[in-house]
């Protein structure tokens, strides 16, 4: 019989403090590739001060047009 909960484990407590310490986070480093990191952080940054995505409708906008734009160039 399947346990209950989630299927997936967490990553043993050191290994995490290593990644941090390691360097830049991973999606980070993806968002960055995609050249719309500034609007990312600013959706973040809105997002950690209200606590509320319908607050940050602009920001959502712009990098979601971004990424539009992104994806445009590579078809």
């Amino acid at each position: 019989m399947a346990k209950p909960g989630h299927s997936w484990s967490r990553v043993p407590v050191g290994k995490e403090q290593e990644e941090e310490e390691e360097g830049e986070d991973p999606l980070d480093a993806r968002i960055a590739r995609t050249g719309c990191l500034e609007q990312h952080r600013e959706l973040q940054e809105c997002m950690e001060q209200h606590r509320d995505w319908r607050q940050c409708q602009t920001q959502l906008r712009a990098f979601g047009a971004c990424m539009a734009r992104r994806e445009q160039r590579e078809q």
